[in-house]
């Protein structure tokens, strides 16, 4: 599994603010067009500011922006949901 730098920088990283509200390091700016490797992903967060999106997160840490409305994106995200719930079991 090999990725161009170009298709990882799809998030900015944002530092921290003086107001109360906890900000995100990591925010998704571009999306990515691709479809992904779901087994690859294990964990995920969702964002709705600046753009809708979810961040996917690689076991190597690699961020990966992409649009929430698509089919192989909510089940990516059923299997880390699910991954996660086994986890506690």
């Amino acid at each position: 599994w090999k990725m161009m730098p170009a298709q990882v920088l799809l998030c900015v990283w944002s530092g921290g603010s003086a107001s109360s509200q906890p900000m995100r390091k990591f925010s998704c700016v571009k999306l990515s067009t691709k479809q992904w490797n779901i087994r690859n992903f294990v964990n995920y967060e969702k964002q709705q500011v600046p753009i809708d999106a979810i961040m996917f997160i690689t076991a190597g840490g690699i961020r990966i922006c992409v649009s929430p409305n698509q089919k192989w994106v909510q089940a990516a995200i059923k299997r880390i949901d699910e991954n996660r719930l086994a986890k506690r079991q």
